[in-house]
């Protein structure tokens, strides 16, 4: 009987964990395709790039560009770099989807609308490093 006890725990217990592992998979979806909002309420003016352009990378890109085995070749760890890369095309064409150039982020959603155009409109408004 007790052994009977100790299985049912331990599967409850494997149920359990599976449960949250299945609704942790979710952790990566795309909030503005899950929650749409009404209107446009997307920031385009005055794109900062320590406030609005870093955050993206650091939490969209960083775990494969940078280092020295940065995936492509491609390191994307400062200004410098993320502005060569977003002005010479390389970076907007692959967060875009653009025919010739590697779909990115390569392991997750594509970029929000939103934040594709936050990079379009910091490219526009000269890249800047502020």
């Amino acid at each position: 009987m007790e052994h009977q006890i100790i299985k049912y725990n331990r599967i409850q217990l494997l149920l359990a964990f599976m449960l949250v592992l299945g609704l942790s998979s979710c952790y990566k979806d795309n909030e503005e395709t899950l929650y749409p909002e009404e209107g446009n309420n997307c920031k385009t003016e005055n794109i900062s790039f320590s406030e609005n352009i870093f955050p993206i990378v650091n939490n969209n890109c960083l775990s494969c560009h940078s280092g020295a085995g940065a995936s492509g070749g491609l390191r994307l760890e400062n200004h410098t770099q993320i502005s060569d890369a977003a002005v010479n095309g390389r970076l907007l064409g692959a967060i875009n989807h653009e025919p010739g150039f590697p779909a990115m982020p390569q392991s997750g959603n594509k970029l929000s609308e939103c934040q594709i155009k936050q990079f379009e409109a910091w490219v526009q408004q000269g890249a800047l490093n502020n």
